[in-house]
């Protein structure tokens, strides 16, 4: 997004308004002085080589502004100290269709509203936003037109521009020289209407009282965090601050935006910014269902919602609009993770009645996902959905006249959709549905289709990489087509939306092996048995063939103790953790994907790993001595601890495990652990042991009795009996 930014000359030269910079953004650029950020839940300050120093805080839909000029600035010798604010009509992509702006040139209060296009997906929204400025006597005021500005005009309207030519336009205020040195800036914005935009700040920040707010931002901040606690027991600094900046940015996005949807009435809770649940769903809902369990739950409601009033739940949202679909209709997940950890409501499975989600109208969202095909299943729904149901797979070739999307994705979308209707299945389990539950756990399987049990992958120079049996794409006759395993690899090219489209999304073959979460022990089976699947998985992530800044990376690092290996997990974990994320500049590789590789971060120091859609965590040794969460939904507190912790790492293979002081051999546990404030303690050693490595210790697996039914391989208390 991005929207209206506001930028600040303190001094035009020779005094002249003409001669400050007006027209594009670049230009207006300052760089900031090294050493200078410094940030915090609800505060952030920086200083500018133009001599200045800005402070912002933050409420629900307003900021505040402090501008601290110094009048004896460097680059004002022979300048008189008359700061200019311009507001500029535009966004960080200049997605600007058209916008309007009025300035007073009595209160200094600038309006503007705009249409601009979301940054991932279809249409176009309407932001409406409100500035107020104060702390000196106003010198002029006006509007401006690329590098022109003028005093007369107080209101403006605008469209993009004319064939490749961009407008860039605003409005300004310029100010005598600050009494007290300062200027601040009240920025209020709105979905709804300028008003509303106004009426937030003036609600908001009616005092301008800077301190206050973040005070009040940062009481809000610690109330969030205050679930969790570390003992750090040795561990660094840095590596405590990347834990909990992890943590923090898992509550970023989705952001609540309730009373601000324009779209449709409702008396549940909005939230937008699902950007996107393609990335989200693995880790980060998980975790906000462990630490913030309301707003999860708040959420699932929107999600919810917006099929009741749109049709269909998202893959992707944002500003109001639809985003692009990546691979499977991933909110299915969400609703199944939700849903077995409890947030039901249903006092007959959980015991508590915490939350408000209608899990009939939910099934009856994910359901749909599963049977029918929208027209525009490239921004909601699933494609290809004939095929899938017909010959078991989405083919290379399918002609698919009932909906349109992107025609390629062929196997990471098949195999998405297989565990979507996995998590179909689970859902209708609980409800009752048993007809669908077979339907839908029989189709789970689906991704068997896919597997080429005599494909090779070689390197470019011919060497054999000496492994056999990899996913490829199929025509809709059963034929095959081939792609090279290591395409879309970071050894290859980059394959996305826009970028080289190939069968599988971001990701090599060799990444989307391993994607089949419900059926571990299958897909290690059909991968040569336990020993050879470790030796592949250990190749994946030794060869270079893997990135792990993307999302389904993430879960290879666990997929150990699918094959009864565990301290394999935590000795791969603790090649990228702290080495490549960290709290340095470089320490996050990627970008954080609206908190999926923060929630990955936390998670994996916690020493805790989700399998999305299950009541499933995969334990590690956690990264300091002792981590402890507290239930906001029991107010139980679960802790997980290590003894003969090392903090500088070499103890990290568990030897043996209590809960609540009874000996526990299994290498995973399930969500009442934070439900009921259980305790886990882990022995660490320095090498693997047999803790976690018997059959009945491993994780839960689906596994085929026969064509037509499933049973579960391991853990009968995971709810399939």
């Amino acid at each position: 997004m991005g929207n209206w930014p506001l930028s600040v000359q303190p001094s035009c030269p020779d005094d002249v308004l003409e001669n400050c910079k007006f027209g594009s953004k670049f230009d207006r650029a300052i760089n900031y002085e090294d050493g200078s950020p410094l940030a915090r839940p609800g505060y952030f300050k920086l200083g500018l080589a133009a001599g200045f120093e800005v402070e912002v805080t933050t409420t629900q839909h307003a900021a505040l502004w402090n501008f601290h000029f110094d009048s004896n600035g460097s680059d004002r010798a022979n300048a008189t100290l008359s700061p200019l604010f311009l507001l500029d009509l535009t966004d960080l992509s200049d997605s600007r269709q058209n916008a309007s702006i009025s300035v007073d040139p009595a209160t200094a209060r600038i309006k503007a509203n705009g249409t601009f296009l979301p940054s991932f997906g279809v249409g176009s929204y309407q932001s409406y936003v409100c500035v107020d400025l104060k702390g000196a006597a106003i010198r002029d005021t006006g509007v401006w037109v690329n590098d022109r500005a003028g005093r007369e005009p107080k209101r403006l309207f605008v469209d993009r521009g004319y064939s490749l030519y961009y407008i860039q336009a605003g409005g300004f205020v310029r100010f005598d020289e600050p009494p007290s040195g300062s200027i601040q800036a009240r920025v209020g914005v709105s979905f709804v209407s300028t008003e509303r935009a106004c009426a937030n700040a003036e609600s908001e920040i009616d005092d301008w009282d800077f301190s206050r707010i973040v005070t009040h931002a940062e009481t809000l901040w610690r109330a969030k965090l205050s679930p969790i606690s570390v003992v750090a027991g040795g561990a660094s600094e840095a590596l405590q601050r990347t834990f909990f900046s992890a943590v923090y940015r898992t509550m970023l996005s989705p952001q609540n935006y309730t009373g601000e949807n324009p779209l449709w009435r409702s008396s549940r809770p909005y939230f937008d910014s699902f950007y996107c649940i393609w990335d989200s769903f693995r880790t980060d809902f998980p975790y906000l269902t462990i630490l913030d369990p309301n707003a999860l739950t708040q959420m699932v409601e929107s999600l919810v919602d917006t099929y009741t009033n749109l049709g269909w739940m998202p893959d992707c949202r944002m500003q109001l609009c639809k985003g692009y679909s990546q691979g499977g209709s991933n909110a299915d997940v969400v609703l199944a993770d939700a849903y077995v950890k409890n947030l039901t409501g249903d006092a007959d499975r959980s015991g508590m009645n915490s939350s408000k989600i209608d899990w009939k109208v939910a099934y009856e969202a994910v359901k749909k996902d599963a049977e029918v095909e929208p027209f525009d299943w490239g921004v909601n729904g699933r494609g290809g959905l004939q095929s899938w149901k017909s010959v078991g797979y989405i083919p290379v070739d399918d002609f698919d006249y009932l909906g349109f999307g992107p025609p390629f994705h062929s196997i990471s979308r098949s195999l998405e959709y297989a565990y979507d209707d996995f998590c179909v299945a689970t859902i209708a389990k609980g409800l009752g549905y048993d007809d669908d539950y077979t339907k839908y756990i029989t189709r789970s399987g689906n991704w068997r289709n896919l597997f080429k049990a005599d494909q090779e992958s070689h390197w470019q120079n011919g060497t054999d990489t000496g492994f056999v049996g990899f996913f490829q794409p199929r025509y809709s006759n059963r034929t095959w087509r081939y792609q090279d395993p290591m395409e879309c690899s970071p050894l290859d090219e980059f394959c996305s939306y826009s970028s080289n489209p190939k069968e599988t999304f971001e990701s090599a073959i060799w990444c989307y092996q391993f994607y089949v979460p419900h059926e571990e022990s299958t897909n290690i089976e059909l991968l040569g048995g336990p020993e050879r699947f470790v030796e592949r998985l250990d190749y994946l992530h030794t060869s270079g063939l893997l990135d792990i800044g993307n999302e389904p990376s993430e879960l290879n690092c666990f997929q150990y103790h699918y094959a009864g290996r565990p301290g394999r997990s935590s000795y791969r974990l603790r090649t990228y953790l702290p080495g490549v994320f960290n709290a340095t500049p470089s320490g996050l590789p990627g970008n954080d994907d609206s908190g999926a590789s923060g929630s990955f971060i936390a998670f994996a120091m916690t020493g805790l790993f989700p399998i999305a859609g299950q009541n499933v965590y995969l334990i590690v040794p956690p990264y300091f001595q002792e981590v402890r969460y507290r239930s906001p939904t029991t107010n139980r507190t679960a802790t997980i601890r290590n003894v003969n912790f090392d903090a500088s790492g070499d103890m990290i293979y568990i030897q043996k495990a209590t809960l609540n002081g009874q000996t526990y051999t299994k290498s995973w546990i399930g969500h009442e652990f934070f439900l009921e404030g259980q305790t886990l303690e882990l022995t660490l050693g320095l090498e693997e042991s047999a803790w976690g490595t018997r059959g009945e210790d491993l994780p839960p697996s689906l596994e085929r009795i026969d064509d037509s039914g499933y049973k579960q391989t391991y853990g009968s208390e995971y709810g399939w009996g």
